[in-house]
């Protein structure tokens, strides 16, 4: 019987284990932090404090998890990829250098431009009042 750990909690995870389960392999599936849904759905709750990341990949280790499937961004930027690889575990998403495409749109726009993608004019600040003037400059239509 193959176990698959899921990360994260919300629709998207719910809706990843529900595609699972109506894989033609027998599976046992775990999920962390998961939600009442998944558990009513036969998806195990991972049932442990986890004391971050690396932690995590102790417990997946420790219960023969063969694939684990991240979710969310956050645990993704935080490094969870790069943890459970360094336990020999598969996982499926990027490690957190790969992901910062996701976590930060200023790197992303960043690459764009040097990279020569289409993306929107856009601007970086680090202070309130130089963004504050930048958009009285600008005037609008503008995103923030």
């Amino acid at each position: 019987m193959d176990s698959v750990l899921i990360i994260g909690s919300g629709g998207r995870e719910h809706a990843l284990l529900k595609a699972l389960l109506r894989s033609d392999r027998a599976l046992c599936t775990y999920a962390y932090p998961g939600n009442p849904g998944m558990e009513n759905d036969g998806c195990m709750l991972v049932d442990r404090r986890v004391d971050g990341w690396a932690d995590l990949a102790d417990w997946a280790v420790e219960n023969d998890i063969d694939l684990t499937v991240v979710g969310p961004e956050v645990p993704l930027v935080e490094g969870i990829v790069d943890e459970f690889e360094k336990q020999g575990l598969r996982v499926f998403g990027p490690t957190a250098s790969a992901a910062r495409i996701e976590g930060s749109k200023q790197f992303a726009k960043e690459l764009m431009a040097t990279h020569g993608i289409p993306t929107a004019a856009f601007k970086s600040f680090t202070s309130k009042q130089t963004a504050r003037t930048y958009l009285k400059e600008v005037g609008a239509p503008i995103v923030v």
